[in-house]
């Protein structure tokens, strides 16, 4: 993305950041280097990630599953690269357990569509079958319109 992020995180980091968008690249490489930052920002695809696996002690996922059009095949990806015992932290608009989207979602989602995103995504499906622990998971936002998981690999 385009690096909102990175205000929040330490300097003294390895920094990785993918994008699909040369657009977005651009501005999160320019927002690093403002803030110090030694990052490699280069083009990626989220659900094929170019790192080997258990490479990253920490991946940041936030405003990427619900705009992939895999997005179990990103959440797979993210938790490849990722080391055990390696924390993962997903933040996304998407659904809590096996409610279906409420009337408010189902009537914005096609429109949300057509912006890239997807406001029905069932989040807590994508950790079926991984050996994974939240260390927090809550709603946020207007209405919790976004979940922040904070995870850790097993």
């Amino acid at each position: 993305g385009t690096g909102l992020d990175l205000p929040f995180l330490p300097r003294d980091i390895e920094l990785e950041v993918i994008d699909a968008s040369p657009a977005m690249l651009r501005r999160c490489r320019e927002r690093a280097e403002t803030l110090g930052f030694d990052a490699n920002v280069k083009p990626g695809d989220a659900m094929a990630l170019d790192f080997p696996d258990g490479y990253f002690d920490v991946v940041i996922a936030h405003l990427i599953i619900a705009v992939v059009p895999q997005p179990q095949r990103a959440f797979d990806e993210a938790l490849r690269v990722l080391a055990s015992d390696g924390e993962l932290s997903l933040l996304d608009k998407g659904l809590r357990g096996n409610r279906p989207a409420g009337r408010l979602r189902r009537l914005l989602n096609p429109l949300a569509r057509l912006v890239a995103t997807n406001l029905n995504v069932p989040l807590d499906n994508l950790l079926e079958g991984h050996a994974v622990q939240r260390l927090e998971d809550r709603d946020l936002g207007p209405g919790g319109v976004l979940r922040h998981m904070h995870l850790r690999k097993i």
